[in-house]
């Protein structure tokens, strides 16, 4: 009799845990890909020499591309939120610098007028479309042949406060 209380209560167990390690072994790659793991690390360094939309846009992820330059003013008062943002927002946004003093080719594909400007792309990969009550003013490009939103940029410097309120606006929790 105690052989079969204790299969009773073995099997269930064993069951159980086969289950669930299947489970595991099924959903490990969901669940290590909720979270953006860097297939290029140099895609989530601050700063750049060049831009690839496409492969940062593989990650899914909220995108600022900040063209501006080491000697510009509003660039260098930016310099320390772009870090820190950088920093806090690593798996969450992709936050990048590029000085077009320095990388004047990495700005070609932009509309870039004046420095600092900003580019933002959501997670889906298309433009940002910014919601009614953001008070930040943005220009939306498009293109010519098809009329299709191409880039939502700023131009100017931003607070911090300013660019988290975009980020959240994107979809970003902290």
């Amino acid at each position: 009799m105690d052989k079969k209380k204790l299969l009773r209560a073995t099997v269930p167990i064993c069951l159980v845990l086969i289950v669930s390690g299947i489970w595991i072994f099924k959903n490990a790659n969901k669940m290590s890909e909720s979270l953006a793991a860097p297939k290029n690390k140099e895609d989530f360094v601050l700063e750049a020499a060049f831009v690839d939309l496409d492969a940062l846009k593989e990650y899914k992820l909220p995108i600022i591309i900040d063209f501006g330059a080491d000697s510009c003013i509003p660039c260098k008062e930016m310099a320390p939120v772009l870090k820190a943002l950088n920093t806090e927002m690593q798996g969450k946004a992709i936050i990048k610098f590029v000085d077009v003093w320095k990388n004047a080719e990495a700005a070609r594909d932009f509309p870039i007028q004046v420095i600092p400007t900003q580019i933002f792309i959501s997670a889906d990969g298309k433009p940002y479309v910014p919601s009614d009550g953001m008070q930040i003013e943005f220009a939306m490009y498009t293109y010519k042949n098809t009329g299709e939103h191409a880039f939502t940029v700023h131009q100017g410097g931003l607070t911090k406060d300013q660019m988290k309120a975009i980020l959240a606006d994107m979809g970003v929790s902290e």
